[in-house]
């Protein structure tokens, strides 16, 4: 089973430094029909005006992962951690019993493209971490481990039984990818056209995935996408 969610029906929050896109319930977007799936309860793509972000704020008990596609992001936390993250880094921060970080865009220029999602983690109270993953070599027509639980192949190390994938096909490729029983998946496209498994998608859609053993990708352009594998 496959259900979509497209790209205009996301939830929409802009104002004079941020435009942000929801797929789940975040905020003061509020859809009882879209509150997460599965494990996974935030995916939210911003894009960040220059010389503007978000300042220091709370979180906890929440793995939160930070993707960027373009431009950079300047990391603080009351962890100690201060960290530039730029085009196609991944940072997890696991809130656990509490951290307080900001997220802002240091250029004064350029805007900051990137998606941030959310996980809820194994269990509660965790101690907190952070952690950045640089990914200069992607691969193409293939998939790459952003994110697991045993930080394997380079990937960032997340307290849940989850594995983020990036993905890139060029146009008139495709992909198999099969997914285990009991498994479930999220597609997010972040641009170009994509068939999923006989179904179309466009930049921005996002496809909840249940009961599928095996995804077949056809790229009707040059595409990339972001792919949980969850419990």
């Amino acid at each position: 089973m496959i259900r979509i969610r497209k790209s205009l029906d996301r939830g929409h929050h802009k104002e004079g430094w941020l435009e942000s896109r929801h797929s789940f319930s975040f905020h003061n977007y509020h859809d009882p029909a879209h509150m997460g799936f599965r494990n996974l309860r935030v995916i939210n793509e911003d894009h960040i005006a220059p010389d503007t972000g978000f300042g220091m704020h709370p979180h906890e008990d929440m793995e939160i992962i930070t993707f960027v596609l373009s431009g950079r992001l300047q990391h603080r936390d009351d962890m100690g951690n201060v960290e530039s993250i730029g085009p196609y880094e991944l940072q997890r921060l696991t809130a656990g019993r509490g951290i307080r970080h900001s997220e802002t865009n240091p250029d004064k220029e350029k805007e900051v493209h990137l998606f941030q999602m959310w996980v809820l983690p194994q269990e509660q109270g965790l101690e907190p971490g952070y952690e950045i993953r640089r990914f200069p070599e992607r691969k193409l027509d293939a998939l790459t481990l952003l994110a697991s639980p045993d930080g394997r192949d380079g990937s960032a190390v997340i307290r849940q039984d989850v594995r983020l994938y990036y993905g890139a096909l060029e146009s008139g490729c495709g992909l198999a990818i099969p997914l285990e029983r009991g498994r479930h998946g999220w597609l997010q496209l972040i641009r170009g056209r994509l068939v999923l498994s006989g179904k179309p998608l466009e930049t921005g859609d996002g496809a909840a995935i249940s009961e599928e053993p095996q995804l077949r990708l056809q790229a009707e352009e040059a595409s990339e996408f972001l792919l949980f594998d969850l419990h």
